[in-house]
């Protein structure tokens, strides 16, 4: 009886809306590197030279709800094992968006950007390097006034909010 009562207090508890997606995330995690190393030991995935990556990053969103965000070249399962997926942060500020990648060891002109009013896209193809990602913005932006710089490994991308449609657009890297 003592434990049912533990039981229904846990319930009730105000941070178990935040911290309750750690559990799913960290066994989603834990099933897929167990499916990793079931093929590395019985041989069904070649080793490459290539190293594998694999990560998640947890912030505190604008909404003060916790956001985890994976990463790396073995994180979706769908994807070349050469392509990678970079570590990526969304900032929103007051009148615009601020989009900051890691993208380690390319050229700014292997790096291209392209925006609608809703989404981003990252593709990377480098001799040796692939980087992919798709970004599902926070708000509509305006792909017209989209100015991104890139600096030792750092692309950062700045969109201004729009409440109106854009049609795709590709961003030039100062």
């Amino acid at each position: 009886m003592n434990m049912r009562k533990n039981d229904d207090n846990k319930k009730g508890r105000p941070w178990d809306d935040v911290f309750g997606s750690f559990d799913e995330e960290f066994e989603e995690m834990k099933e897929r590197m167990d499916r990793l190393m079931e093929r590395l030991t019985t041989g069904a995935a070649p080793l490459d030279n290539e190293p594998m990556i694999y990560g998640f990053s947890m912030r505190i969103g604008p909404d003060g709800k916790p956001r985890i965000q994976q990463f790396g070249n073995t994180a979706a399962e769908n994807e070349a094992p050469s392509t990678r997926e970079p570590l990526t942060d969304v900032i929103e500020e007051e009148d615009k968006v601020r989009i900051v990648v890691e993208l380690p060891g390319v050229e700014k002109e292997d790096i291209h950007l392209h925006a609608t009013a809703k989404a981003l896209e990252i593709d990377v193809d480098n001799h040796g390097r692939r980087f992919s990602k798709h970004l599902d913005l926070p708000c509509e932006v305006k792909g017209d006034n989209a100015k991104a710089t890139y600096k030792n490994g750092v692309l950062q991308i700045l969109l201004e909010r729009s409440s109106r449609r854009n049609k795709k657009k590709e961003i030039r890297i100062e």
